[in-house]
């Protein structure tokens, strides 16, 4: 059988992480890639996730499929976070096994770490300490789907594998001004704050907090290689064959520099503000990256280059000019500029 005609289903095909997986199978050659958007399937319901996989003879799958957010999001809704992921996680993994999918890819998210956890953060600091409180739901959720991968390959011989990322960014991202992530979020304030000529942008915390962020299309890079990684190569360089595996940079950068690099790439010349009675998260999280880079994978976008094409991709999906004033070709010239 031709690999590139693997039955493939990218759950969460139109979010940041599942949309770059798809870019990248395609880019290799795969093009029997099965998706639903979220009106088609409802991944949360038992009954509609179990009639899928019966019918569509699928041969691997992508669990890219998730509800996520930022500190804001997180704080506001975190019933929603932990039961959402955790009947997604559960629908998807148990209905591919029972319909005899013996290769599945776990995408998880470096919050399942401990708070405090020493830097950089290896994959057996694993539950060895306290979570973060402002996203322990999802963290647990997180954890969950791990062991839920884990306890399927210990009792029934899968092979379903689990990457944790850390922050991501780019095409695809959600530009929501409350519910998105750091660098998102950050690119529509600075955007609308040069759009109005505001003399000055808020930034939640103290600025001193250390993060790492990867561009979506080298996770989404990192996750088609490790799926592809023969099963002997992949539990030579794990632990044992339950183990996940830290897909990051190996760099971070502080959220106050981070603030003033895409305050500079959209081109905004007012102050920036650091309001430190706002939470300030997780002090640092750093992945140790290692043993992702003995199976042979490295990221390759710089952050300022990365920064840059996200801001590319903000203003094609608002259809924004540089200048904040709508125009129908607007990202099309930026693109080409």
């Amino acid at each position: 059988m031709d690999t590139t005609q693997t039955r493939i289903y990218v759950a969460g095909h139109n979010g940041l992480v599942g949309s770059a997986i798809v870019r990248t199978l395609r880019a290799q050659g795969y093009t029997n890639i099965v998706t639903r958007t979220h009106a088609e399937l409802e991944l949360t319901d038992q009954a509609e996730v179990r009639a899928f996989f019966r019918n569509e003879h699928i041969d691997q799958v992508y669990l890219a499929a998730a509800k996520v957010g930022g500190i804001h999001a997180n704080n506001t809704y975190p019933a929603e976070f932990i039961y959402h992921n955790l009947m997604v996680q559960t629908n998807v993994v148990h209905e591919a096994w029972r319909n005899g999918i013996g290769k599945l890819l776990f995408l998880g998210s470096s919050c399942i770490y401990p708070r405090l956890a020493e830097q950089p953060i290896r994959e057996e600091y694993l539950m060895n300490g306290m979570l973060e409180p402002t996203n322990e739901p999802y963290a647990i959720a997180k954890i969950a789907g791990i062991k839920l991968c884990e306890s399927y390959n210990r009792q029934y011989g899968t092979d379903y594998r689990s990457v944790m990322p850390t922050n991501l960014y780019g095409p695809g991202d959600n530009f929501h001004p409350e519910n998105s992530h750091v660098i998102p979020a950050l690119i529509r304030r600075f955007h609308e704050a040069k759009a109005t000529g505001a003399d000055e942008v808020v930034i939640w915390g103290s600025g001193k907090p250390m993060r790492e962020f990867l561009y979506v299309d080298d996770m989404a890079a990192a996750s088609v290689h490790v799926m592809q990684l023969d099963l002997g190569v992949y539990h030579a360089h794990t632990d044992t064959m339950l183990s996940h595996i830290n897909v990051g940079t190996g760099e971070d950068t502080a959220i106050g520099d981070l603030a003033k690099l895409i305050g500079k790439t959209v081109g905004y010349a007012g102050r920036i503000v650091f309001d430190s009675s706002k939470p300030d998260g997780t002090p640092r999280k750093l992945l140790e990256v290692s043993k992702l880079k003995t199976l042979g994978w490295k990221a390759s976008m710089p952050l300022r280059k990365g920064l840059q094409l996200a801001y590319q991709s903000f203003l094609e999906a608002q259809r924004l000019t540089p200048s904040g004033t709508h125009a129908n070709h607007a990202a099309d010239e930026l693109l080409r500029a």
